[in-house]
């Protein structure tokens, strides 16, 4: 005590956490969801853990799924329909596609339920609400790479006993960006979503349906080598468009390789991530009350 007050009262308190409501709509604390990192992990976790609990073959569904898919996609637009592609073996053809697809339309799909799936946990504690859509980024990441190293063992096969011609190209540094194309564009379209999923919950029903509708207007299936006119150009405006074909062309040197396209997909994920931060910024300040 000093003159009969408490010492205490002449020092200011130091927190270790401020909570605070964001004062710009742009308001991305990167420290903050790094000191989080922790919970992001544990988050990742859980998105395994629930994803497989009580099934029978657990994780061997992220190769079951892929392979199942392109049996049927060669049995219908191979053998039945004679789509073209570019001279790849039909299973390398629809393997890399959809590769390539299932990372970027699980990142959509489970982002895109961030604000409804999860209402229960924000409103009871403060975390830095980024922290979920980036652990599903992180996670799908992780079912990407399992796929991606399903691709490459069928790829060997192919290579060593049906004489599928294989180069090393330079363009194989490609696939890490990529990735991150990939990831980020699921990520600023599904908070997009997910922000107005709350006062429009049709959305939720429509997102699927959507995304599977998307791949018909990508090279999933069909080149873009044989599509012309006005199909073709609503094929290059889908930014996957470009990713799945520079993914192929870095593994077989055909096709429709455009660095200009591939400019325009990552001009357009920027657009679309930052347009994603902005509007759920703006959500977050008074989602729980509409959720």
């Amino acid at each position: 005590m000093a003159n009969g007050e408490p010492t205490h009262l002449h020092k200011e308190e130091a927190w270790d956490l401020v909570v605070a409501s964001k004062k710009k709509l742009f308001d991305v604390n990167l420290k903050d969801i790094w000191d989080y990192r922790y919970l992001i992990a544990m988050f990742v976790r859980r998105d395994f853990v629930s994803l497989y609990k009580q099934t029978i073959l657990g994780p061997l569904w992220l190769l079951i799924q892929p392979l199942l898919t392109t049996i049927i996609f060669l049995f219908i637009f191979s053998n039945i329909a004679h789509i073209s592609t570019d001279g790849i073996h039909g299973t390398l053809f629809y393997l890399s596609g959809l590769t390539v697809w299932n990372y970027f339309a699980t990142c959509l799909n489970k982002t895109a339920g961030t604000f409804t799936n999860n209402s229960n946990l924000f409103g009871k504690v403060y975390f830095p609400r980024l922290t979920l859509p980036i652990s599903i980024i992180i996670s799908g990441m992780f079912t990407f790479f399992i796929q991606f190293v399903l691709f490459i063992l069928v790829l060997i096969y192919f290579i060593l006993f049906k004489q599928q011609a294989f180069t090393f190209s330079p363009y194989l540094l490609l696939i890490p960006y990529l990735v991150v194309l990939m990831g980020f564009l699921g990520l600023g379209l599904g908070i997009i979503i997910s922000s107005l999923t709350i006062k429009y919950r049709d959305l939720s029903y429509l997102i699927t349906f959507g995304v599977q509708l998307l791949m018909f207007f990508s090279p999933v299936i069909i080149p873009l080598s044989i599509v012309s006119g006005t199909k073709k150009i609503l094929f290059e405006l889908n930014p996957m468009s470009s990713i799945i074909e520079s993914f192929r062309y870095a593994f077989f040197p055909v096709g429709n390789f455009n660095w200009s396209l591939l400019l325009y997909t990552s001009a357009f994920v920027l657009a679309v991530l930052v347009a994603g931060i902005l509007i759920f910024n703006r959500t977050e300040r008074n989602f729980t009350d509409t959720v």
